[in-house]
């Protein structure tokens, strides 16, 4: 199985006719998604790799039944197409738009939560369920469909893993990079409920970064209710204090944030912790 998306995500691209719109809809369709339209205002009946483009997401939702948006808008008015997404109805939003005002991400998460709508990102590489479904920038050729379900904040460091994974034979069900903005919509305990669920993962990756205290409260809810085992790797075990290091959720603030807390943290709830993502399979096989 998979979480989040798979052979029934029906895709709708917010920003299709734009540089990185359109060229991450062709590299979806290529991995075999289901795109089935696009939206950008005074650009209805044009057609980007044969997906039909309409000026409203509402328009496109009665269309073609979208049920996930990807979205490749602008900082400036992303907050406005996550808001028209979620007024159409639409339960899974992947936003890989990086850069949005903190406090315009802070009032759409609280709206999205009161519609309970889902949100990947922003600054977001996206989701994959390899072999079904890719939603957003990453790479399908290195991933291959198995048991280990791979959660990130970083995209880079992702492709590293999932690659290092594949190449020891080491499939997965379903990649996830949450975004590494200071303001997301999904946590890793979020992403970890529907791992921990669904019957075909046997293993889980968790990658974090210093900053926040997501990996924390993470740790936390896998010591109370994780059966599965979980192997992670944490960025940053050099970045000094009040420096962004990256990310702009990637900084060590008022004591707080860093990567030693947060291996420590794991640790205690028996997370086998990687030195560096190449371990991670040899942690996975023992």
């Amino acid at each position: 199985m998979s979480i989040l998306v798979g052979n029934e995500t029906r895709v709708l691209v917010q920003g299709i006719t734009g540089r990185e719109g359109s060229f991450h809809t062709r590299q979806m369709l290529e991995y075999g998604t289901r795109v089935v339209a696009g939206v950008t205002p005074g650009k209805d009946g044009q057609r980007v790799e044969g997906v039909p483009v309409f000026d409203t997401v509402g328009e496109a939702v009665r269309a073609t039944g979208a049920n996930v948006s990807a979205i490749y808008v602008p900082p400036r008015f992303a907050p406005d197409a996550l808001y028209e997404a979620a007024d159409a109805g639409i339960p899974l939003l992947v936003c890989i738009t990086e850069g949005i005002p903190v406090l315009d991400m802070i009032r759409v998460c609280r709206y999205l939560e009161i519609k309970g709508v889902r949100l990947i990102g922003p600054n977001s590489p996206g989701l994959i369920s390899p072999g079904k479904a890719k939603v957003g920038i990453m790479p399908g050729h290195i991933h291959k469909p198995g048991p280990i379900g791979v959660i990130s904040r970083s995209g880079t460091l992702t492709y590293e893993v999932v690659w290092a994974l594949t190449s020891r034979g080491l499939g997965q069900s379903t990649c996830i990079g949450l975004g590494g903005d200071p303001v997301i919509g999904s946590s890793f305990t979020d992403i970890l409920s529907l791992l921990q669920e669904d019957s075909e993962t046997e293993a889980i990756v968790l990658i974090g970064e210093i900053g926040g205290k997501d990996e924390e409260r993470a740790a936390a809810y896998i010591r109370a209710r994780m059966s599965k085992p979980v192997v992670a790797f944490i960025a940053g075990l050099t970045a000094p204090p009040e420096k962004r290091m990256g990310h702009a959720g990637a900084i060590i603030s008022g004591g707080q944030g860093s990567a030693q807390e947060k291996i420590a943290a794991l640790k205690e709830a028996s997370v086998h912790i990687a030195a560096h993502p190449e371990e991670i399979p040899d942690l996975l096989k023992s």
